[in-house]
């Protein structure tokens, strides 16, 4: 599955996050400070996102003006899918640089982007996909990363099986100190050492991204924040809006979902 995004007028900052899916963008409007696992850049129009799923980042206006910005999400299946389309294996591309500055392959992606919001035939749109992920892959694909990135702690990789399993519940520091046999601070230390992000803005993002599979289905706002842990409506929405820069309301509305 494939969703097109565009926000346009944000201003607000977006904390340290991640996605479970992989996110291409470009900035149409604005300058903004971005940081990516531990990377600091400044980016500005005509500039290439590559996000890889679990890619901790965070950004913030620095010019005083508002943000125009663009962007696809692809799920992993789907990207394993076209992938093995192009390569003939099955496998998921890892993606590096994060930040590609001033890219030829943003028209490419711009059309691509307008194509799937236009709802135009999947002839078209497959078309130009196939042929902006080939190039992608060729020039930013990082194949030993691919395979690195799979190495983390036993203890890392509890905790998020955890975590995506029990995202509804209310869970403690000491929930995954006893999972882990690890003290409070190491656990604090080891996980954001390896994974770029907190284990309480893991969850915080999970959440999240459960929610808006929720919202994106019709759920009301108040069903979806109490079936994804948050204690409250009013608590969801401040943590919704923080993360997307829309509220919940304005997120299931506008929501637009088109299969490539």
């Amino acid at each position: 599955m494939i969703e097109a995004y565009h926000f346009q007028g944000i201003m607000q900052k977006f904390p340290n996050h991640f996605h479970g899916y992989y996110v291409i963008g470009f900035i149409e409007k604005g300058k903004r400070y971005l940081s990516c696992k531990n990377k600091e850049y400044t980016i500005e129009p005509g500039d290439l996102l590559l996000f890889n799923p679990h890619d901790n980042h965070a950004c913030e206006q620095i010019d005083g003006k508002t943000l125009d910005y663009r962007c696809i999400n692809i799920q992993p299946d789907t990207m394993s899918k076209a992938v093995f389309e192009i390569t003939g294996k099955m496998e998921l591309p890892y993606f590096t640089p994060q930040v590609v500055f001033h890219s030829e392959l943003v028209p490419l992606l711009h059309e691509l982007h307008q194509n799937i919001m236009q709802e135009e035939t999947d002839f078209k749109k497959e078309e130009i996909f196939f042929f902006l992920l080939e190039q992608l892959m060729e020039e930013y694909a990082d194949q030993e990363v691919t395979a690195a990135r799979a190495e983390q702690s036993a203890e890392a990789r509890v905790i998020c099986e955890y975590l995506e399993k029990h995202y509804m519940e209310s869970i403690a520091l000491d929930d995954l100190c006893k999972l882990t046999g690890l003290s409070k601070y190491y656990l604090l230390r080891i996980f954001t050492k390896q994974k770029g992000i907190s284990p309480y803005s893991y969850l915080e993002t999970i959440r999240i991204d459960k929610a808006k599979k929720l919202l994106e289905q019709g759920v009301p706002p108040i069903d979806a924040a109490l079936q994804t842990g948050f204690s409250d409506q009013s608590h969801f929405s401040n943590f919704f809006k923080k993360f997307i820069g829309l509220t919940p309301k304005q997120y299931m509305n506008i929501f637009k979902d088109v299969g490539c």
